[in-house]
């Protein structure tokens, strides 16, 4: 049976340049409903981390004045799903011939570590050179940072995505004191970065990069992912 590897941050506080410390967790969206449509389509999906930790539920994805009526839905199928899979695979230890797809959930920890993950970063080298299908979703695309060759270059500059836009992280309240906003950077990087209406569903290919804009883009993304793969 064909493997889905999904990589998770390990942070739970995104430190802000003015001192103070916000909580940050996986967003229960954007775990749940890419597991849900993969393994609804007959993959396997391990889960990994940096160390193998398990980064905790981010509170604010199971609010559903901030994360919608299917919030309590999604919480409780990644809790679930985290739960039955066990301890998490640590990153330096994944083949990436395992798999036929990296998926990078959001929440804000990827900005926090993921970005400058080398395990992370060698993985995303190594899918992209075998044409796997590499997912990322919100601020999961800061994860894709960490993929630099062995010349020092981003393997992502000159590709179309979508990820979290900096009017999103305004209209969220994150913006101000945040050390970095993922949309200029990933700019500033040399991606080729658009976005839809904020917290609408927006997804964009770019050969084997799938990428979605906001929780919102978590099944369309998965949805295209699947089908990609049945081809």
């Amino acid at each position: 049976m064909s493997k889905i590897l999904i990589v998770m941050s390990t942070a739970d506080v995104w430190e802000r340049t003015d001192g103070s410390a916000y909580p940050t967790g996986y967003w229960a969206e954007e775990v749940a409903a890419p597991h849900e449509k993969f393994t609804e389509a007959g993959y396997t999906v391990d889960f990994a981390s940096p160390g193998g930790v398990l980064q905790p539920l981010d509170a604010h994805s199971a609010n559903p004045e901030v994360a919608g009526p299917e919030c309590a839905r999604y919480a409780e199928h990644a809790e679930r799903a985290l739960r039955e899979f066990g301890p998490l695979l640590e990153l330096s230890r994944v083949d990436v011939d395992d798999y036929v797809a990296i998926v990078l959930p959001g929440g804000h920890g990827p900005v926090v570590d993921l970005y400058r993950d080398a395990d992370l970063g060698r993985l995303l080298v190594e899918a992209d050179a075998a044409g796997k299908i590499i997912g990322a979703i919100c601020h999961g695309p800061a994860g894709l940072l960490s993929a630099v060759d062995a010349e020092g270059r981003w393997i992502f500059a000159g590709r179309r995505m979508a990820a979290f836009t900096d009017e999103e992280e305004e209209l969220f309240g994150t913006a101000e004191n945040a050390p970095w906003l993922l949309g200029r950077t990933l700019r500033e990087k040399g991606a080729l970065h658009s976005g839809g209406p904020a917290y609408q569903a927006c997804t964009v290919r770019d050969g084997n990069l799938f990428t979605g804009q906001n929780p919102a883009s978590s099944a369309p993304m998965a949805d295209a992912i699947v089908a990609a793969l049945a081809k």
